[in-house]
């Protein structure tokens, strides 16, 4: 196993969620672990990969340079049920786009509930890199909206 696989393992680890990895192999053994004490912040603006050790069959355990930390994307979350609008009106631009910038006070949508139009704004500081909902779609609470980069 390579540093490559290493690195697509630790990528498939962000992805789905996964705090630990183990494999063991005839002739090494591997262990991951994400996060600082073995708790994965959902919060935290950094997510950082530990390469605890990779240990030959027969041999002491090898200690790797530690990972390079990766930047988390944070999530702007939907905080009540209703329908997601990205306009105040059918005619007007969109609130947001993809690459803006927002602030803690900024306005990224909209919700309807109950005939009354929720302004929803981001609460974090940074740049939207994916709208994970499509416009007059109906949303859940606490369903991801937004993907943040800080």
């Amino acid at each position: 196993m390579d540093l490559k696989d290493i690195k697509a393992i630790i990528d498939l680890m962000k992805k789905n969620s996964v705090s630990e990895f183990e494999l063991e192999k005839q002739d090494f053994k591997i262990r991951l672990k994400r996060g600082g004490n073995g708790a994965v912040a959902s919060t935290s603006y950094e997510e950082t990969a530990v390469l605890n050790y990779i240990q030959p069959a027969g041999g002491a355990a090898l200690p790797l340079p530690p990972a390079t930390p990766v930047i988390a994307e944070l999530e702007i979350k939907s905080p009540m049920i209703g329908t997601f609008y990205r306009s105040p009106s059918p005619e007007a631009a969109p609130y947001i786009e993809v690459g803006a910038e927002v602030n803690p006070e900024t306005v990224v949508c909209i919700i309807e509930a109950m005939k009354l139009f929720n302004e929803i704004e981001s609460e974090i500081k940074g740049k939207i890199v994916k709208i994970l909902v499509e416009d007059a779609s109906p949303v859940e609470y606490d369903q991801p909206l937004f993907l943040v980069e800080p």
